[in-house]
């Protein structure tokens, strides 16, 4: 259906118009009519039309008057306009109007019906554009949550979740470099209100979490994580490292405003733990902060600062320096690692030149905390309490401090190394197993959910696994695969193809076909003729 306007002060116009339209198009035209330009920005506003055929020679306001005032709030109506003038300043000023026709009357029927069809084809090609993007729009309302989930589990949860930080930013246009976190817990209080039944909430979560996830965006721009027993995880990106208190306290209202919000919609109670603003990269950071202002508070919303402070260094101690290094170190990135620990080395010589014996031990506590943190990580796989025996005794003698420099480089890059290989090991153990597996099962339909539990490990981290030590996905491999022993099929004449097609692990031999020829450049039944040939 389409909504037509027609305007133009001659009554035998507006009937000729009218005639055209209906003889043409029958019912798919619902007409209004208009013979002044005070009535056509009126009629414009309540009866909003699609088509609009327009006069300029009207009473009061003209044709091109009234469509300049009808673009203030509708312009996507298709104007057209016929007129007695054959003016160009007329022309020109309806073509800076969006003015998709001028016609100068007398006008024919047929240039009438051709100017209405062009104009109904450019109102359904816009309406189908408004379809396919609301379409897309339902999609992603799906798809994001999905991509959030994976951003803060990769984030929060994985220790190398930063290397997909560029995938992630792409797909949900995050611009700014910041974040902090915002932990969420709800239950039943007990007694001391302290909120329990976690792994039933947890299944109770599962009904509400869209609604929830829905409220948490109307107080926060944010991403939700997924429930994680009775906890959610919202990352708050900002544009600054640094919150001023000011900021702080407006969080910590708005938080409070939001738990009051969710305990009124659901039947639980709901409390947050807030962290401090890290690089995105180092969201982990902020997570462990709200989930210690979460447990070391009863309030509803606690932030990390309001907590009793912890100790602190005395003096210019380099904290950041001393921090990054051990998280470098535990991605087993060494020339960044090294840097820092010289950087670390050079500060404390600088300032404690004649402390010989607190250099000694603090270069101890560093490589003993590394190795420590390689063991618990699984980048050390045994441990020999012997295995330090000697570390006290070489620091001792070490006669200057670039011999210990040359120590403490030493072991901590042996840590690092070690960590590299043990992730090393385990990947190409991992890859193995399932690579494998798919061989031995390739005729069956085989799943990267199946394959993943096979190996034990997460989809997602599977499929990035896969594709980082293998250089291909694992679709394009299983596919390598089957059309590799497909071709070994059809050397044998014996087989048909539709018989290859389900020993090579495909259901639907137009499929097969499909692949085979998209692989290979050839049919199916075209390779066996060619190894054919080269038989005789």
């Amino acid at each position: 259906m389409y909504r037509v306007l027609l305007a133009d002060d001659e009554g035998i116009m507006l009937e000729s118009l009218k005639t055209v339209i209906t003889s043409n198009f029958g019912k798919e035209c619902e007409l209004a009519f208009a013979k002044t330009g005070r009535a056509v920005v009126e009629l414009a506003e309540s009866f909003r039309p699609d088509i609009a055929f327009i006069d300029i020679q009207m009473p009061g306001i003209n044709g091109i008057q009234a469509i300049r005032e009808i673009r203030k709030f509708n312009t996507s109506i298709k104007f057209i306009i016929i007129t007695a003038y054959d003016k160009f300043d007329y022309a020109k000023e309806a073509i800076n109007l969006g003015v998709i026709e001028y016609l100068t009357k007398p006008v024919k029927r047929q240039i009438v019906v051709q100017v209405l069809e062009r104009a109904m084809e450019m109102i359904n090609s816009e309406r189908k554009k408004r379809s396919d993007n609301l379409k897309i729009q339902e999609k992603l309302e799906t798809v994001i949550p999905i991509v959030e989930n994976g951003l803060v589990n990769s984030m929060i949860l994985q220790e190398d979740g930063a290397s997909d930080l560029s995938y992630y930013r792409t797909l949900l246009d995050i611009q700014t470099e910041y974040a902090f976190v915002l932990l969420i817990q709800f239950g039943i209080p007990n007694e001391e209100g302290i909120l329990t039944a976690p792994v039933g909430m947890s299944v109770k979560a599962q009904a509400f979490y869209p609604e929830c996830r829905a409220l948490c965006k109307e107080f926060f721009t944010c991403i939700v994580g997924p429930i994680m027993t009775n906890r959610i995880v919202l990352a708050v990106p900002c544009e600054s490292e640094t919150q001023e208190y000011n900021q702080r306290i407006r969080v910590i209202e708005q938080a409070r405003n939001l738990m009051r919000k969710l305990g009124s919609r659901f039947d639980a109670r709901f409390r947050a733990g807030i962290g401090r603003t890290y690089r995105i990269e180092e969201m982990k950071l902020s997570y462990g902060e709200a989930y210690r202002a979460l447990s070391q508070s009863r309030s509803s919303v606690a932030h990390v600062d309001d907590l009793p402070v912890k100790g602190k260094y005395k003096g210019d101690y380099p904290e950041e320096t001393e921090r990054k290094l051990f998280q470098l170190i535990a991605r087993a990135d060494w020339p960044s690692a090294r840097e820092k620990a010289n950087e670390f080395f050079d500060w404390m010589v600088r300032n404690y030149y004649d402390d010989t014996e607190d250099i000694q031990l603090k270069v101890l506590e560093f490589v003993i905390f590394a190795e420590r943190e390689a063991f618990f990580s699984g980048g050390i796989e045994t441990y020999d309490f012997h295995s330090r025996k000697d570390y006290l005794s070489s620091v001792l003698r070490c006669p200057d401090y670039t011999s210990l420099r040359e120590w403490y480089l030493e072991k901590l890059e042996a840590v690092c190394r070690k960590i590299a290989t043990r992730r090393e090991e385990q990947s190409e153990s991992i890859i193995s197993k399932a690579k494998a597996y798919i061989k031995e099962n390739f005729a069956k339909e085989l799943s990267l959910d199946e394959i993943s539990r096979v190996v034990n490990i997460s989809p997602y981290y599977f499929s990035k696994l896969f594709k980082e030590e293998s250089g291909e996905n694992f679709i394009e491999y299983l596919t390598r695969v089957r059309i590799s022993r497909a071709k070994e099929l059809l050397s044998n004449p014996a087989l048909s193809i539709k018989e290859i097609c389900g020993m090579a692990g495909y259901s639907d031999p137009n499929y097969f076909s499909r692949i085979f020829k998209k692989q290979e450049d050839v049919t199916p039944s075209e390779y066996r003729e060619k190894i054919q040939k080269k038989d005789r």
